[in-house]
């Protein structure tokens, strides 16, 4: 794993407990992963671990967070990259869906949405996180319908529509629905999805009522 897995005093960074939970997920799945066993393999005490997390909870909400902060941080540059709006979506796509059916992330997605209900500090996380999708999501439509590359639409509405059947087909895919290991199937039908939902310019779309770029 990359990072320093210890401070100078031997203690466990933060960033090596959550690599750690998020490989441990990976690996044995979120039922096996216990404060004790997480403390086995990092070599440290449970203790050490509630130091800075509180709760098994907090430490799931912190590896979530962690690991999509770093998604942002690929978003961002995608959405700089000097590709074609087409381009840009595919590979949005593409860092949306799961991996496959141990994807840690998605677990702890599936996790939090189980039990947001009652629970408002998590209800406010996955908020949070969905509002960075979303509105990079948007961003990418809107550029992608200024440069005649989309036909014109509702960005936000679109970017809600499209991520809320990701949300379905990744959660397949976590639960072993969508055709095994393999990721391919379900970007195919994300990319269906996406045509639908977003189609190319044509030029006729400057004579509609709604033909303005956004």
């Amino acid at each position: 794993m990359a990072g320093v897995a210890r401070r100078r005093d031997g203690h466990v960074t933060q960033e090596r407990m959550l690599e750690e939970a998020m490989a441990a997920i990976a690996e044995n799945g979120l039922a096996s992963l216990t404060m004790s066993a997480l403390a086995e393999r990092l070599g440290t005490s449970g203790g050490h671990i509630l130091y800075y997390f509180g709760s098994k909870d907090l430490l799931l909400l912190a590896a979530l967070r962690w690991s999509e902060a770093a998604l942002a941080e690929e978003r961002r540059a995608l959405l700089a990259r000097r590709i074609t709006a087409e381009r840009k979506l595919d590979q949005f796509l593409r860092l949306y869906l799961p991996r496959g059916p141990r994807d840690p992330r998605w677990t702890l997605w599936i996790e939090l949405w189980a039990r947001t209900p009652g629970n408002g500090a998590l209800r406010e996380a996955q908020e949070e996180l969905d509002r960075g999708w979303q509105e990079d999501l948007e961003a990418l439509f809107a550029a992608g319908v200024a440069r005649r590359r989309f036909a014109p639409l509702e960005a936000g509405a679109r970017a809600s529509e499209l991520l809320a059947l990701l949300d379905g087909l990744s959660t397949r895919v976590v639960l072993g629905q969508e055709s095994g290991r393999d990721p391919r199937p379900a970007l195919e039908v994300a990319r269906s999805a996406a045509r639908a939902l977003v189609p190319p310019y044509a030029s006729e779309d400057l004579d509609s009522p709604s033909g303005m770029a956004m």
